[in-house]
């Protein structure tokens, strides 16, 4: 199981725990997976990845919000885990 985002991982859906689809992996850069937001998240997601401003295209990924990276996506871990 891999936890830190390669340029392998430029394009693959990035899910919550409850399996909604929260963004795509834009870009991947210094080890550092940036999303580009589904139009759908919740505030409190946005809120938990520290992503206030809604004007950027793409957010950083913080990598302690990475659950694990599997060959088809990303899933973030739970705010308590």
């Amino acid at each position: 199981m891999r936890h830190a985002p390669t340029d392998d991982d430029e394009g693959k859906p990035v899910f919550n725990v409850d399996d909604q689809k929260i963004g795509i992996v834009a870009r991947v850069s210094d080890g550092t997976a940036y999303i580009d937001p589904d139009p759908s998240i919740v505030d409190e997601y946005r809120v938990m990845l520290g992503w206030g401003d809604e004007s950027k295209d793409v957010h950083p990924l913080p990598p302690d919000a990475i659950d694990e990276i599997t060959d088809k996506e990303i899933r973030l871990r739970t705010s308590d885990a």
